[in-house]
């Protein structure tokens, strides 16, 4: 069995949770400690037990709190060498170098790494599994591409990138170089790129599908909700959106 669970998603922080057997691991780290504790907490995990922190990409967001936690309760880092150059989260304490294409082993976790494009130094996402079933991560691409699509196809659980809707960002107040980075092939997924994905990926398995990284401004919940529903043939309410405050409790996979 694996589960997992989001400590939040968003532009001002991200950090997810997975299990499987003894092996527990944090997905980026993009609160203070004192945050992250707390968020932990109310999931009932103690940061103590936590076998790793995998780290995405080097933006704040994701690894602004890796340093800090890292050195307080002496918790491994796994994370690409480009990540690693870029990153300004201070000294670490034990530092895992890997591979984006070359799968690793955390205890009960097996993790498959995989590269995708995304305006960071060596940005890797993931799918974890446990022998049995499998979680995918996507929350930072700025475009689909084959391999992507090869990585998260036949999955039991995917969470999945809802960045922006087209329409309300190229509307926004925001400056037009920031727009473009945002919507560009490096940038992050629109809902519509999203549903893209889901599309052409064997699905069959899903027992979850949530939507992550919606930005606060330039998306809604429902029309992420929207787009990944028609793309999956399902009610609306079987797709799940993951917060910037509160992420979402504990899903299983069984």
């Amino acid at each position: 069995m694996i589960r997992f669970a989001s400590l939040g998603s968003g532009s001002e922080g991200n950090a997810l949770l997975v299990e499987a057997g003894r092996s527990r691991v944090l997905l980026d780290c993009g609160f203070s400690v004192a945050e992250t504790v707390r968020r932990l907490g109310r999931l009932g995990i103690a940061p103590e037990t936590l076998d790793a922190i995998l780290v995405t990409h080097e933006h704040d967001d994701h690894v602004g709190g890796v340093g800090r936690f890292s050195r307080r309760f002496g918790t491994p880092v796994y994370l690409s060498y480009g990540t690693y150059s870029a990153a300004a989260c201070g000294e670490l304490g034990e530092v895992v170098i890997i591979d984006s294409h070359t799968p690793f082993a955390i205890g009960d976790l097996e993790v498959q790494p995989y590269p995708v494009p995304h305006d960071a130094r060596e940005p890797t996402q993931f799918v974890f599994g446990d022998g049995a079933f499998r979680l995918g991560v996507l929350t930072d691409a700025g475009e689909p591409t084959p391999h992507i699509e090869q990585m998260l196809s036949g999955l039991d659980a995917l969470v999945l990138e809802c960045n922006h809707d087209i329409a309300l960002l190229r509307n926004s107040a925001y400056p037009e170089r920031l727009k473009d980075r945002i919507a560009g092939r490096l940038g992050h997924l629109e809902n519509g790129q999203a549903a893209q994905i889901l599309s052409s990926i064997d699905r069959s398995g899903l027992q979850h599908v949530v939507a992550a990284h919606l930005s606060q401004k330039n998306n809604r919940p429902e029309l992420a909700i929207d787009a990944l529903a028609g793309a999956l043939g399902c009610e609306p309410g079987w797709v799940s959106v993951a917060t910037q405050t509160h992420g979402f409790d504990w899903r299983c996979i069984a």
